[in-house]
Formats: C-alpha cells, structure tokens, sequence
C-alpha cells in the first residue's frame, strides 16, 4: 500500500475554525510552510502524525480531538462518511468505510467480534510509532458520530480502550457514554455486537446508490493505478542504483513498449515521474532508517547524479534535510526498542 494520505482541501479551514495557526502549526510539525498549498494536499503516515501532535501542543484544549470527530454540517461531509450515514444498519456504515477508506489513505478500520462483543479500531500499517492520542480522540469519535446519527442516538458503546496513561476520564465518559479502559492494548470502541445490526433511521437507497457509484468506479480506477504503479515501481526498485531511470528503461525491462506503459499510466491517471519519486522516496526512508549507509550512497543508490539533488529532493518529501531525519527515527527506533 502507498503511504499516501489525501487530506481535504478543507482541513485547513477546519484547523482554523479551533484558532489553530497554520503556520506555526507546520513549523512544530516541520513541514514546509507550502504545505497546504499542494495541487492536491498529500502526506505520509509520518507527517499526519506530526500534523496531529502539533495541533496537541498548539491549543490547551483537552477535547479538540473529540470536537474535530464531530461535523454536524451534512454538507462538509466528506463522500465516505455520507454513504455511511445512508447505509442500512450501523455493520453496513463499518463495511463501507473499511471499503471507501482506501481511496484517501492507508488507514484500515478493523471490526473485530468475540462473543457478544465487537471491537472498532484504526490501524496505520505504515506507522512507525504510536498513533497520537488526538488523532486516536478523532477517529473513535468520528466512528461513534455516524452510528449515533444513523440510529438516532440509539447505540451507545460497551466502553472505551485507550492505550494512554489515565488521563482526562471524566471528559472521555461523558463523550463516548461508557466507561474507559486506560492503558489497553489498543486504541477501540467496544460495542455489543447486536448493536451493529441497529437499522439506520438515515438509510436513503438513492443517496448510496449515486455516492457508492461513484467511490466505487474511483475505486477501481484507484487500484488500476496500484495496479500499473506497484509493477513501474518494482521494476525502479531492481534499477535505481547508479543510473538516472527513464521511461524508455523501464518500458524495456518490463517487456513492453514505451506507448504501451504511456498509456496504462495515462489511463491510472499516474505520470512515471510520479512513480519514480514515489519510489524513491520510499526507499530513501528504508535506507536512512535501516542502514548506516553514508547520504552519498543513499543518493548514488536512488538513481541521483548528484547528492545535492537527493538533498533537495528529501527536503521537499520530509520538510527536514535526509540527516536530520534520519537522526530523529534512529532516536525513535532506539526509545522503541
């Protein structure tokens, strides 16, 4: 899976309406300050969890992740949370969203069930370390702010597991309306598995039918691009080294013409420079964080004529040059292990 978040275009505004200021929002996060200016605002694991604890240090507000969890303006919904709000039953609304999910990051919900129990919870395969506590407040309440919807207020969780320390108890049970489990093995809302089934009072067949539709075919489209992506992208991997790839190259290596893989690429909707610095940008961050290789050969095995230019490059990936980054995931790795 790409480690790619697609954030909307409104999550600026949102950050702004709690008098978060951007600028020194994405200084804490070491972002750089254009950032929010993307053509498309497009970030790693990583950098959304940076994102996340900067918004945790900016404001003295103990409830800001529970609050940014809530919209109760319909019209803000993003598409996937409104096919949720229209599907049949609240299991429905989590299918959906496992499904739908996958078109704007690398985040997966995971519903799991023993006995009369079932369990929501996110996991981040991309992660490095823990999920911040905001983001975790975000996304439980998120989940709970669809199902109290489709139902009316009808569902109420079994309780909370949190994997933090004791903190703030009183808040988060008047919340989630349940008690609260601290220093859990995960980060999930625990509801009673027949709840799932409640029917939603906000079940609209005509709605769903024109959302699925459409996140479905982008959907498809979607994994037609991972599709054409993943075989480019495994084919830099054996060819990067020492040598600056070209289309050309890799048309050649992949047993195809260069028209051909022009158009399979066009189709996805990807370019092969978007590949390209996909991949490189991928290994550079195995490289650094899992090699004691100097920066020189890091970018001589990235395909780089210059180590300037890897530099340059990184520093636009990660918003921080490839030395301090690495300096700063070898700490993590260390406190970790």
């Amino acid at each position: 899976m790409s480690d790619r978040f697609h954030l909307p275009r409104a999550w600026p505004q949102r950050l702004a309406e709690f008098q978060i200021p951007l600028p020194a929002l994405l200084r804490r996060a070491g972002l750089p300050e254009t950032f929010f200016r993307q053509e498309k605002i497009v970030a790693t694991t990583a950098q959304v969890f940076a994102l996340w604890r900067a918004v945790r240090d900016l404001t003295p507000d103990p409830a800001i992740g529970l609050k940014m969890g809530e919209e109760p303006r319909f019209e803000l919904y993003h598409p996937t949370t409104v096919a949720a709000v229209c599907s049949q039953s609240f299991r429905d609304a989590l299918q959906r969203i496992a499904r739908f999910k996958q078109l704007t990051c690398p985040q997966h919900l995971r519903v799991l069930t023993t006995g009369d129990e079932a369990s929501v919870e996110f996991i981040y395969p991309e992660a490095q370390e823990p999920q911040p506590d905001i983001l975790a407040d975000l996304v439980l309440s998120w989940v709970l702010g669809i199902a109290r919807r489709g139902t009316d207020g009808r569902i109420t969780p079994l309780r909370l597991e949190l994997t933090r320390p004791v903190n703030h108890r009183p808040l988060l049970e008047s919340h989630f309306g349940c008690r609260v489990r601290f220093k859990a093995g995960r980060d999930a809302l625990v509801f009673r598995n027949r709840d799932l089934d409640l029917p939603f009072v906000t079940h609209n067949e005509e709605l769903l039918a024109a959302i699925g539709a459409h996140l479905e075919a982008e959907l498809q489209e979607r994994h037609a691009a991972a599709d054409i992506g993943h075989q480019v992208k495994r084919s830099l991997k054996r060819s990067l080294a020492g040598r600056r790839p070209t289309l050309q190259q890799t048309a050649r290596e992949m047993g195809t013409s260069v028209r051909t893989l022009q158009r399979r690429l066009t189709e996805a909707g990807i370019t092969f420079q978007q590949v390209l610095e996909d991949t490189r940008r991928e290994l550079a961050r195995h490289y650094l964080t899992h090699s004691t290789v100097d920066l020189n050969t890091v970018a001589y095995f990235l395909g780089y004529e210059h180590a300037n230019s890897f530099f340059r490059a990184f520093q636009g990936w990660e918003g921080i040059p490839p030395g301090e980054w690495r300096a700063q995931h070898r700490t993590k790795l260390s406190q970790t292990a």
